[in-house]
């Protein structure tokens, strides 16, 4: 790396721990919908659950499937610092039922965590990872045999459903030596009578079109649309970038999902969620962005409610409110 770049990566790495804007995250409280058992098992097969990041839960041919599971408070490998979510889980791991398949995309922290692995390792039959992933997640104890490591395009079958690893632009590695000693999949769920797409982490590429030519068109693309910046913009898409990979997909319907749960990035923590709604309408692009933990429907309209709007108070209220506060105050003491 020139000298040029190291001073470019040391003064981004400078604004982001020390000069982040104060709206990265919420000062309100993120509305869930509070998952149970029965509601999961009752659901029709091909509905989503959006969990928090790039966590949804699937049901598939009557069983549950689950991308990157991160349950835990923070995404970090210290849970006393870090990362730490803006909401609770809509559902705790101990309250899923059985679990199919976990799929994961790559090995970083926010993806890949090992609390999270652990819990669910004793009620998961098949764990779905890049090449190498395996590794860390039986070093960790999960059962080998659960576990299958898979390069891109190659595939397995779980029951009727065929799973296929997929290219994507992005890195690995879970510390500050041992970069990319792991593979990093996007992949594609090809269940009878509906397709799924999971980005994981991704910069825009021409991928995404020799995808969609091979496997679409897909029902569901689960894309990554959060925690982007001009200075990563090669290894995370910009929202104009997100909408793109969904039409190169031929996609149906987007669930947008990297956002909303964990501080990234130098954004707005709902700057995601406004410019993916705008941009799905501008190029007709049906999106679903429900609620943490409102089920996905095929056969429903999806959600494009702002139910983000509310969670912040604009600044003029929240003045507003507190000069109405003072007033009162002091007109009780009078």
């Amino acid at each position: 790396m020139t000298t040029g770049g190291v001073l470019k990566s040391v003064q981004v790495m400078w604004n982001f721990f020390f000069n982040k804007p104060t709206d990265t995250r919420p000062t309100g409280k993120i509305p869930i919908h509070k998952m149970t058992c029965d509601e999961l098992l009752s659901a029709p097969d091909n509905t989503a659950f959006r969990i928090g990041h790039s966590t949804v839960l699937l049901k598939l041919q009557d069983s549950f499937w689950l991308t990157d599971p991160m349950f835990s408070e923070r995404a970090s490998p210290v849970q006393w610092a870090g990362p730490q979510r803006f909401h609770q889980t809509p559902i705790s791991i101990e309250d899923l039922p059985p679990i199919k398949a976990v799929i994961i995309s790559h090995d970083h922290y926010d993806h890949l965590d090992r609390d999270s692995i652990m819990k669910l390792s004793a009620k998961t039959e098949h764990f779905l990872v890049p090449v190498g992933v395996g590794d860390i997640i039986t070093g960790w104890g999960v059962p080998a045999a659960k576990v299958r490591q898979l390069n891109w395009w190659q595939s397995t079958k779980v029951d009727e459903v065929r799973v296929v690893a997929t290219p994507c632009r992005h890195f690995s590695g879970r510390g500050l030596f041992g970069k990319n000693q792991t593979l990093q999949n996007s992949w594609t769920i090809l269940a009878p009578g509906f397709r799924i797409f999971f980005s994981g982490d991704s910069g825009y590429f021409h991928g995404f079109k020799r995808i969609g030519e091979q496997y679409g068109p897909f029902d569901l693309t689960l894309l990554e649309a959060g925690a982007y910046n001009a200075n990563w913009a090669g290894v995370h898409m910009m929202p104009e970038e997100t909408i793109q990979a969904h039409v190169d997909l031929k996609g149906k319907r987007m669930l947008p999902i990297h956002n909303g749960t964990f501080d990234l990035s130098m954004h707005a923590w709902r700057e995601p969620f406004d410019r993916m709604l705008a941009l799905a309408k501008a190029r007709n692009v049906e999106v679903a962005m429900p609620a943490m933990g409102e089920p996905v429907c095929p056969s429903a309209a999806a959600q494009d409610r702002p139910w983000w709007a509310s969670v912040d108070a604009p600044p003029a209220l929240v003045t507003a409110g507190r000069t109405l506060g003072q007033l009162a105050g002091r007109s009780v003491q009078r």
